[in-house]
């Protein structure tokens, strides 16, 4: 009898301690979820964006060297970091189509892209325009020149027929879309030319005509007055006006970088309260700062884009 009632309490204890454990698991874990405590979708997005966007990596058309153009770009990112408060990085690509894919692949969050380039990488992966660079003049435009050796006898566009042509990139603005509408304006299509090479930037474009391995070139205005200044070249074509370089982004960044990014560009005053660290910003595409650019911008350059089939992906860069 005695045995017997020993067993029942310690069974009565056996359960109530596995009660209060249960009970203690039970609370601990209903604690642990408590479905007050559970991260909204909104939440987890901006904890995901906050942890992907430690960085922001920025990438350019080439347009003179890696080298000379990554010393532009450098102190301009420190100001965006410092004004943004988002860390933001160079990101160096060798042909200005990688740089393409790369912002479309979103390798890259912001590019310095002049037209050319924007309009193909908008058809291709919808990257947004934010804004464009203005001269030094205050305005969002600017030219393209058609140039020749010091020494060359050639004198005017339609000399040009049945001689070698000298291009920058092929999705350069101001090195090949702008030199085919004159050329094309002038009667003048590729197969008039007995060659023609895409050289991947404006400088290697200008080698191209001065070492003699071509007959003429187009370039970008800036570069073309400086070299023809130098003695090196002479200008015997400027092109009318046409929408300048800017800043663009990957679509898939989130609307308050997107916000501040923009604001901070908008802000940007090289000449005066930023100016103190830049190098050479005076020689690049948009030395006065910027204004807000929309798609609209481009629609010109557009229709002469299509009219030379450059937005299909059958075009190559040559070497």
């Amino acid at each position: 009898m005695k045995f017997k009632i020993k067993f029942i309490l310690c069974f009565i204890i056996f359960l109530f301690v596995i009660f209060f454990l249960t009970s203690c698991s039970t609370k601990d874990l209903r604690k642990e979820i408590d479905l007050k405590d559970i991260v909204s979708d909104a939440e987890l997005q901006k904890i995901a964006e906050t942890q992907n966007n430690n960085v922001l990596f920025f990438g350019f058309d080439l347009r003179s060297s890696p080298q000379e153009d990554a010393r532009q770009y450098l102190p301009f990112l420190e100001y965006l970091t410092k004004t943004t408060g988002y860390k933001f990085e160079l990101y160096l690509t060798t042909k200005n189509n990688q740089t393409i894919e790369a912002l479309g692949k979103d390798d890259i969050q912001f590019t310095a892209f002049g037209a050319g380039s924007y309009i193909k990488a908008h058809k291709k992966y919808g990257v947004i325009p934010l804004v464009r660079g203005l001269n030094k003049e205050g305005k969002a435009e600017y030219q393209s020149v058609i140039f020749v050796a010091a020494d060359s006898p050639i004198q005017k566009i339609e000399d040009l027929y049945d001689k070698r042509f000298a291009f920058g990139s092929i999705t350069s603005t101001q090195g090949h879309i702008i030199p085919r509408i004159i050329l094309n304006k002038h009667g003048i299509t590729l197969e008039d030319l007995s060659a023609h090479i895409f050289t991947g930037s404006h400088r290697n474009c200008a080698d191209a005509v001065l070492s003699g391995n071509f007959d003429a070139g187009g370039m970008q205005d800036m570069m073309g007055k400086e070299f023809a200044n130098e003695g090196l070249i002479r200008i015997i074509y400027t092109s009318k006006y046409y929408p300048s370089s800017g800043i663009v982004a990957n679509k898939d960044v989130s609307p308050e970088i997107l916000a501040k990014v923009t604001q901070a560009l908008l802000d940007f005053q090289p000449q005066g309260r930023d100016s103190a660290g830049l190098y050479q910003w005076g020689k690049t595409e948009m030395p006065n700062g910027f204004i807000r650019a929309q798609d609209e911008d481009y629609a010109e350059l557009r229709k002469w884009s299509q009219k030379f089939e450059l937005l299909d992906e059958s075009g190559k860069e040559e070497k």
